[in-house]
């Protein structure tokens, strides 16, 4: 874990300070909320549907039990007893009051924590992959970079009013865990030559235009990835349009422009600023990857962990499902499931925070992780620990064994909570969820993603869902469109839409059709829902859809 050095800690404290008399200013009226928008979006603090809403950086998606015991004591201080994990790796806070929001602010920094650019046109929270230094797939671990680009990018004086938001993400594997190519910029570490370096992606975004991003440099060096992002990001300020926010991202402008003309471009700006740096701080660096050091791996015997797998069939589909391979012998990586069937996604109360944070600190060397998907990883856990995890998670309403199955659906907060949402997606997650429950299928569905926005912003991710679920305004009836064939891995791809969209009492039948038909195509039980819709094509699910839909209207 990356601790914060003094500069940290005093440059924390200073811009609380000054959001605290900014937020003073507007309760007097001195600020009117025209005046204080920008001021409070450079701190996180977005004003909902409902209430204020305070979003707290998680940089790389990295916790220990004492930040995640100061989130729950948030969650129950300052607002409703609980808070939601982004697919940023961030936490939301819904409820809290205005007045309360410095408090919130210096209460996280005395845990090393912050929302500064959660929000706002610069330079957000850099995402990671959540196995990130446990996956046994892993090259390198990508934290250390990640903070690095952190510290860059933080107030950096260039990117402070960029055309539009813009996001980095980094992995340390070929399977792509973090979604790097639906990001302004993905990072992949890579390997030339014997040295690692990093593969530079850009122009991905979801949203109104969802775009895959492209290669700009196959292989970009330790001591030139600084300079060559800045470069990038220079560009695009340049280039990108302030005249229409919907054509304002990175993606948008890679594509008015092309790839090449990107390239060149990057290149040429590389040139010029590339002597002003010295490269990475070797010094720096190194102390940077002490934080991030592996734990010190305990030795033990396995044997409960094995008869337990054999003899309790509960324990058995959890360690089959939310189990992932790690690197050291006889250890796991843990996915904790915030998708009990039924269950806000997303969404953690402050007792099952400080549960995960006692699993951290007695079993899994204090270390937590956020996932885009919206759950809770325990990346180093010995497996000799698994079934007391198990039973004290089943105690909290944490053992759900549904990671990758049917139930475990990306939602954003939609029209319950987000302004700019224009149908709900929670109790359509919910309804989902639920109905495959009843029907016991998830197990024999196998893996499938369902990912559902409330809007077409796609703050869930629906263009890239197996399934993919968008909620629009109808004439003032919601109306939910379905895609399929996304993909948010290495293999990156943006879901096809099927054809007209289906009312919230019609989206759940739909998608039960859609699953249904893809028990009836597949080529035995180990083949994926994606791989069969690769293989048959649109046709026997749109079929499904619309078809069938209509046989049984007829009826």
């Amino acid at each position: 874990m990356y601790d914060y050095t003094e500069f940290d800690a005093a440059f924390v404290a200073e811009r609380n300070r000054q959001f605290r008399a900014q937020v003073e200013r507007r309760l007097s009226g001195t600020l009117t909320e025209d005046e204080f928008k920008p001021l409070r979006l450079m701190n996180g603090l977005y004003l909902q549907l409902h209430a204020y809403m305070l979003r707290v950086a998680i940089p790389y998606g990295t916790l220990n039990s004492g930040q995640m015991r100061q989130l729950a004591y948030l969650a129950e201080r300052w607002d409703k007893g609980y808070g939601h994990f982004t697919t940023r790796q961030n936490i939301q806070y819904n409820w809290p009051s205005l007045r309360d929001v410095p408090d919130m602010l210096d209460s996280l920094a005395e845990v090393n924590m912050h929302a500064i650019q959660t929000s706002g046109n610069t330079i957000r929270n850099v995402t990671a992959d959540h196995f990130a230094g446990a996956a046994a797939d892993e090259l390198a671990d990508p934290r250390p970079v990640a903070e690095l680009i952190r510290q860059w990018s933080t107030d950096h004086p260039e990117f402070q009013f960029l055309p539009r938001k813009f996001k980095i993400g980094i992995t340390g594997s070929p399977n792509d865990r973090a979604v790097t190519r639906a990001h302004d910029i993905g990072l992949q570490i890579v390997e030339q030559n014997g040295e690692l370096g990093y593969r530079v992606i850009v122009g991905g975004g979801l949203g109104r235009t969802p775009m895959i991003g492209k290669v700009l440099n196959d292989f970009v060096t330790q001591d030139d990835l600084l300079p060559y992002l800045e470069a990038v990001v220079s560009v695009w300020n340049l280039l990108g349009r302030r005249d229409n926010k919907y054509k304002s991202r990175i993606k948008i402008t890679v594509h008015e422009h092309g790839i090449d003309d990107i390239r060149a471009r990057v290149d040429e700006r590389f040139a010029m600023i590339r002597p002003t740096f010295t490269g990475i701080d070797t010094q720096l660096f190194d102390e940077v990857k002490a934080a991030f050091a592996a734990p010190a791996f305990k030795a033990a015997p396995t044997a409960l962990h094995e008869t337990a797998y054999q003899n309790d069939p509960i324990y058995r589909a959890w360690c089959d499902t939310n189990l992932a391979e790690h690197h050291a012998p006889g250890y796991a990586i843990v996915q904790i499931s915030l998708k009990a069937h039924g269950a806000t996604p997303g969404d953690a109360t402050a007792d099952q925070m400080r549960v995960m944070a006692d699993l951290a600190e007695f079993y899994g060397h204090d270390e937590l992780r956020i996932s885009h998907e919206q759950n809770v990883i325990l990346p180093h856990v010995h497996k000799s620990d698994l079934p007391a995890i198990h039973d004290i998670l089943k105690r909290y309403g944490l053992a759900t064994a549904n990671i990758g199955l049917v139930s475990d659906i990306i939602a954003c907060p939609g029209m319950d909570y987000c302004a700019l949402a224009t149908a709900r997606s929670i109790p359509i997650a919910q309804q989902i969820a639920t109905r495959f429950d009843e029907l016991k299928l998830e197990h024999e569905i196998g893996d499938l993603k369902i990912k559902i926005s409330g809007c077409i912003n796609a703050c869930g991710h629906h263009h890239v869902g197996h399934i993919g679920i968008l909620g629009l305004d109808r004439a003032g009836v919601e109306n939910y469109q379905i895609t399929l064939g996304g993909d948010h891995t290495e293999a990156a791809e943006i879901g096809q839409r099927t054809g007209p969209g289906f009312s919230a009492d019609e989206i759940i039948p739909a998608v039960e059709r859609l699953v249904h038909a893809y028990l009836a195509h597949r080529e035995g039980p180990q083949e994926p829902f994606l791989q069969t819709y690769r293989r048959l094509g649109m046709a026997p699910f749109k079929a499904a859809l619309y078809d069938e839909a209509q046989a049984y209207a007829a009826e």
